[in-house]
């Protein structure tokens, strides 16, 4: 039998806004080594079947994943484990994404010192289209001692 979890809240539901313009776009598929011209050259983007410049899939992506551990961190020590990420429509210059994650189940796991926390989400398009779907399993641990009274 799994034993409740101790820091975590299932069904907790999370999220945070981001908008991606040419600049970010660009910059960060430099950062990640990512030279596909979609990317990088809005003149070739624009001729493509997208119409302009697109972001990489890894820069949702990232902002994504990270955004469990920035919600985490805030109480707890989150270590990501797994993740299951689609991508389903190209992210334009100048869309604002929506993320948002849900947990949707954890228990204690005492031989990691945490919940093993199972979460689904969704990065979302300003014309409410789902561009990115998600499913993750992190180890959520309580706080070091020494942080605790850090926060």
């Amino acid at each position: 039998m799994n034993t409740p979890p101790r820091v975590v809240t299932i069904g907790e539901t999370f999220g945070a806004t981001l908008t991606l313009s040419s600049e970010s776009i660009k910059s960060f598929a430099t950062t990640v080594n990512d030279l596909n011209p979609l990317h990088h050259d809005e003149t070739y983007a624009a001729q493509s079947r997208f119409g302009g410049l697109i972001a990489s899939g890894t820069q949702p992506t990232a902002h994504f994943m990270a955004l469990l551990a920035t919600h985490f961190s805030t109480y707890a020590q989150p270590l990501g484990l797994e993740f299951d990420i689609k991508l389903k429509k190209a992210v334009h210059s100048g869309d604002t994404l929506t993320m948002t994650w849900r947990v949707l189940g954890a228990y204690w796991k005492a031989s990691l010192n945490g919940d093993l926390t199972q979460l689904e989400g969704s990065i979302a398009n300003q014309h409410a289209e789902t561009v990115v779907t998600g499913k993750s399993t992190i180890l959520v641990m309580p706080r070091p001692a020494t942080q605790a009274g850090a926060a």
